[in-house]
């Protein structure tokens, strides 16, 4: 079963996500506080991340560049979600995502690129 990493400071939303993705047979780990990140990548070994952009004090772009800069990391796909910014200009950038997704999302959507994401890393 392929593992997701669900990261926002918002748990309502987490829930939600947790919800679609455990119904659609992923297993779900969830993270409201991006500070703990790797330490949460090392102890779940996620097959991909779902990093929301506004994470309190931490921005996900920052934390997604330290993702794919760590040799440890990089390969994990990372999709970003944001309701207020839109980086899908920036998809080709050293340390971008591989994907984005704008809030409100459509299921269907976020399925799909979770899908493709998981079939190209694998």
């Amino acid at each position: 079963m392929r593992r997701i990493l669900a990261v926002d400071d918002d748990s309502d939303i987490l829930e939600v996500i947790q919800y679609i993705l455990e119904e659609s047979g992923y297993e779900v780990e969830t993270l409201t506080d991006g500070h703990y990140l790797f330490d949460k990548i090392k102890e779940s070994q996620p097959d991909l991340i779902l990093l929301d952009i506004m994470l309190g004090n931490l921005d996900g772009r920052e934390l997604c560049r330290s993702v794919k800069n760590s040799s440890e990391t990089q390969n994990i796909p990372v999709i970003l979600v944001s309701a207020s910014h839109d980086v899908s200009k920036s998809l080709n950038q050293i340390g971008a995502p591989n994907d984005f997704i704008a809030k409100p999302f459509d299921i269907e959507d976020l399925l799909g690129s979770i899908s493709k994401q998981l079939n190209t890393a694998a």
